[in-house]
């Protein structure tokens, strides 16, 4: 029971941060160490991935029209819908400069790079991006208003920002946000962008987890990843709506400032206290 409870509390964690650009990795990692997982280190590893999905399920459900790409034609039959095609080709081609980064960096990473050090680092460092590209827009007339109007080197261009996130602690949705505010997309296009760029990166990520896992799951093991996913996905709905709204009328400031601040409290906690 005390596992499960460990369980819905990682879940609520994921469900909220994996979409605030906060890093879910810095919750993640201070969560851990005080609420532990009676279970090994690689399914652990394994659970903290994989436990995404369900976050990413609630972009899914929310986006459905935007997301699915046919329709059904007045006459009868199928149709493809141009508009949601062409925005699954843009998100291809952002995916492209992170998975190259992952295929080739990500067991080097994971190795030397996933110490609270680095995470408290990337938090401090992108919660001062996000102040210093929010007060550089202030005046300035976004030239992207919506989803749909992002050019596909717009969306290479995030692509190559979402590479910075796979530095632990930087967040993804959080590198991405920074980058298509800096190429002039406003707030709510560019968090929708985000989110649907998530889908197909967090099914190819927890996929090669669960390759790297083998398949091999205890009957406790299969009900915690189902429990934290299920948990995951329930927030998730009620942040991304959140997010979504605030956004319209606020800056990403207050993330910034919260960032720093979450920063300094695991350099303290991991250098000073522990």
């Amino acid at each position: 029971m005390l596992e499960l409870l460990k369980v819905i509390f990682l879940g609520i964690v994921e469900g909220i941060t994996e979409w605030l650009p906060v890093s879910s990795t810095g919750h993640m990692l201070l969560v851990d160490e005080f609420l532990r997982l009676d279970a090994s280190d690689a399914f652990k590893e394994m659970f903290f991935v994989v436990i995404q999905l369900g976050a990413i399920l609630a972009v899914v459900v929310l986006f459905w029209n935007q997301l699915w790409p046919f329709a059904k034609n007045p006459q009868g039959g199928v149709m493809l819908k141009q508009k949601t095609l062409s925005l699954w080709c843009k998100v291809a081609v952002a995916c492209i400069p992170g998975t190259v980064a992952a295929l080739l960096l990500d067991d080097y990473i994971d190795a030397h790079l996933s110490t609270p050090t680095v995470i408290a680092g990337a938090l401090i460092l992108y919660g001062a991006a996000f102040l210093v590209v929010e007060r550089w827009n202030r005046g300035r007339e976004a030239r992207v208003r919506e989803v749909e109007d992002i050019t596909y080197s717009t969306a290479l261009g995030i692509g190559l920002f979402q590479v910075l996130s796979i530095i632990p602690g930087t967040s993804r949705s959080g590198a991405c946000i920074i980058g298509a505010l800096i190429l002039g997309v406003a707030r709510p296009a560019a968090a929708a962008f985000t989110f649907h760029l998530a889908v197909p990166v967090m099914f190819g990520l927890s996929f090669l987890k669960l390759m790297d896992f083998g398949f091999r799951f205890t009957g406790s093991e299969l009900l915690i990843l189902l429990v934290g996913m299920a948990v995951a996905f329930l927030v998730s709905l009620a942040v991304i709506r959140f997010l979504m709204n605030f956004i319209r009328k606020h800056s990403f400031e207050l993330f910034g400032y919260y960032r720093i601040a979450l920063g300094i409290i695991i350099l303290v906690y991991f250098l000073v206290l522990k």
